[in-house]
């Protein structure tokens, strides 16, 4: 379980490194364009089934902190599906992660 560290760590996100590992090329592609965003995800059973909408920033502190020693293969469709939610008014979207297919 990886976790996204935002603001000086004034706010810590769990992720599974898998999931981080896809939403990572997609926020530092934003932000270092300058271009500010939401990121949506929701809490979880575990804790509280809310959602939480964070206002990602370039000048505002992100860290990455992976768990697993390794890379994830990339699933290109779910980085298309990603990136197309960042892009949208309602903001980047943890969607869970597409069948792959055959190229």
């Amino acid at each position: 379980m990886g976790k996204l560290i935002y603001g000086n760590g004034r706010r810590t996100i769990e992720i599974e490194d898998r999931t981080l590992c896809h939403l990572k090329p997609i926020i530092i592609a934003k932000l270092r364009r300058g271009e500010s965003f939401i990121l949506n995800y929701n809490h979880g059973l575990n804790n509280g089934s809310g959602r939480t909408s964070l206002w990602l920033h370039p000048t505002i502190p992100l860290e990455f902190v992976f768990y697993g020693n390794r890379s994830a293969e990339i699933n290109r469709k779910w980085v298309e599906i990603l990136k197309y939610s960042a892009d949208s008014p309602e903001g980047l979207q943890m969607v869970p992660e597409p069948e792959r297919t055959e190229a």
